[in-house]
């Protein structure tokens, strides 16, 4: 196991109607800028739920953050921030509320011009303006991490950006939540969790055991809870497990002391920049043909992987590698996620050469040991099509 130092501030608080909490956790002489999505929460009764617990404190409400977080969009929720004397900053969603959250709390202590320079020059924020969050669905982990991923329209782009800063103060996960999400974003949250955790796993032998268990229990119980949860999201046990399984995924503990690959979100992301495919779906076109261009040097983890979370037994190191990855792309087809970029648009030719010319320009390197170039990159997307 390689050394590592491990701290994650996020409180959380976990269970039903734990939203009733929410005014224990934000001073009384805050000014709050509550953050939400398409409006989703005035349908379903999270939003009565934040505003009842908020009924003591100031609150100034900015919706229609979209899936992807939109830079424009942002920048108008930032210029309210600044007009309004704004102390506190509530994210009422899922992920892609809390990462344009996240963005706004670094956004408003720069002192540049440009806070788009945040992403592009990779500028760490190690003290944002305080933020929680209510999560409204479970996916990427962002209640419990500091990283976020803005869209930007005008130049297709789809970045990353984080610091010790950047961490909730608090979230609120009631598990009841996921009663209103429709399937189409059940499915998503599952294969964006199940990726994350291949991501900080499927790479090279390291020997951290307790590590490498950690993420095959929450591989197994995502497998577990996904038929429950998409058949019934009333029923509470599967809909806890699946909750607390994103947030696990990827709220730092697992990745500590191992490598990280995470190629298979970068080449996703651009996806979404280019074509708008739902995140969680990009990175089911993308993960298998990763895995099959790169399988030397990931058969032996493909292999633990195929024994211990699939039970593969039967032939060698290479067959239950291969048979592993097959079952993964099953299990993606089983959510109803198509796996082939084609199956997203029919304007898929030149997307390998664009993304490989993205990446040679960003001077990017990608994977565990940083050896995929770009032009590694172009044959994974085409191997994707």
């Amino acid at each position: 196991m390689n050394d590592f130092e491990f701290k994650n501030p996020t409180k959380i608080i976990f269970g039903k109607d734990t939203i009733d909490k929410l005014n224990q956790e934000i001073s009384e002489d805050a000014k709050v800028l509550m953050l939400y999505g398409g409006g989703s929460i005035k349908k379903n009764g999270i939003y009565d739920q934040v505003m009842t617990s908020l009924s003591g404190i100031e609150v100034v409400e900015f919706g229609g953050i979209p899936a992807n977080p939109e830079y424009a969009i942002l920048l108008k929720a930032l210029q309210l921030i600044k007009d309004e004397k704004i102390t506190y900053l509530l994210a009422v969603g899922g992920g892609s509320v809390i990462d344009g959250t996240k963005f706004l709390s670094a956004a408003a202590v720069y002192d540049g011009d440009t806070p788009w320079d945040i992403l592009t020059k990779n500028i760490r924020t190690k003290k944002g303006m305080p933020f929680g969050t209510v999560l409204t669905l479970p996916a990427t982990g962002s209640e419990m991490n500091s990283g976020s991923v803005i869209t930007r329209a005008e130049t297709k782009e789809k970045l990353a950006m984080g610091g010790p800063g950047l961490f909730p103060e608090f979230s609120i996960l009631d598990p009841q939540v996921i009663k209103s999400i429709p399937e189409r974003q059940l499915a998503n949250g599952i294969t964006d969790a199940f990726t994350h955790v291949l991501e900080q796993y499927m790479t090279y032998p390291i020997d951290a055991l307790l590590q490498d268990r950690f993420a095959e229990s929450i591989l197994q119980t995502l497998i577990e809870v996904a038929p429950k949860v998409l058949k019934d999201p009333t029923d509470y046990k599967p809909a806890a497990d699946f909750m607390w399984s994103c947030t696990m995924a990827l709220n730092g503990l697992i990745q500590k002391g191992v490598p990280g690959d995470w190629a298979v979100h970068m080449m996703g992301h651009e996806l979404t920049a280019l074509f708008g495919i739902d995140h969680a779906r990009t990175l089911a076109v993308i993960a298998p043909s990763h895995y099959k261009y790169n399988f030397e040097a990931k058969k032996e983890k493909l292999s633990q992987y195929g024994e211990r979370v699939w039970n593969i037994t039967e032939g060698s190191i290479d067959d239950k590698a291969y048979a592993a990855i097959e079952k993964t792309e099953a299990f993606f087809h089983e959510l109803g996620i198509d796996t082939k970029l084609s199956d997203y648009t029919k304007d898929y030719e030149g997307t390998a050469e664009e993304i490989a010319k993205r990446f040679t320009n960003r001077g990017w390197k990608l994977g565990e040991r940083q050896s995929l170039m770009p032009e590694d990159a172009q044959k994974i997307v085409k191997m994707a099509y």
